[in-house]
């Protein structure tokens, strides 16, 4: 999970309605992991792709997206946690079968409730597998899937020894009907998790989950 202090730097924008639809799907795998001389050109080159081909929902989001993809152009491995100053990042709130509630975990690091996320590692076929990934890992929750293109952008400070930035990119992840209980959810970065209803979410947490949630919802109804 990519740690912050829940100070979106993007101010505190209304409820946005993403403009993408909400058809499920598998990310593609089959991209050359990391490029075939390990450079990262064909995850960069994902990364521009799932950006270019998303409908931003406002103008905040559009000019938001302008400065990833400035940053994409700038640094040819924008994506790599080793990238200084500023590099993206990927997160994905999970909700549950039903589309009522959902997974929140506590950090360990700053003490918030977020959803999960964190950086983008040379294995990743794109950002939304990143996403996945997290999804995945930090919340031990079986039968996930992410919806097709972001659904939000989001920056904010890093507490990262090489950038000042996260530009993070955001995504919904849904639970099939099988997935694991909540009792089974947690991991080692966090020190709680849990599922919430949508309208009831757990403090402390900061405005930009609750924007992202207030998103998702709206590309699941």
């Amino acid at each position: 999970m990519a740690a912050r202090t829940g100070t979106p730097a993007t101010g505190t924008p209304a409820t946005r309605t993403p403009a993408t639809g909400a058809t499920i799907a598998e990310p593609d795998r089959s991209a050359a992991r990391g490029g075939p001389d390990g450079s990262g050109a064909a995850l960069q080159a994902s990364c521009r792709t799932e950006l270019t081909r998303w409908t931003p929902p406002d103008a905040e989001q559009r000019a938001l997206r302008e400065v990833y993809l400035t940053r994409l152009d700038n640094h040819p491995r924008a994506w790599s946690r080793e990238c200084p100053s500023a590099h993206l990042t990927a997160t994905a709130v999970i909700c549950d079968p039903a589309r009522r509630r959902v997974l929140l975990i506590k950090h360990r690091k700053v003490g918030l409730w977020l959803p999960t996320g964190g950086h983008i590692e040379p294995d990743d076929a794109s950002v939304s597998a990143a996403a996945l990934r997290e999804s995945v890992e930090e919340s031990g929750v079986s039968g996930l899937s992410v919806l097709d293109g972001v659904t939000l952008l989001s920056r904010h400070p890093a507490p990262c020894d090489t950038a000042d930035w996260h530009l993070d990119v955001q995504f919904t992840v849904v639970v099939d009907e099988h997935g694991a209980a909540v009792e089974d959810i947690g991991s080692h970065e966090s020190t709680a998790a849990g599922w919430f209803g949508w309208h009831a979410l757990p403090e402390p947490t900061d405005d930009a989950v609750r924007q992202l949630v207030a998103a998702s919802i709206t590309r699941l109804r």
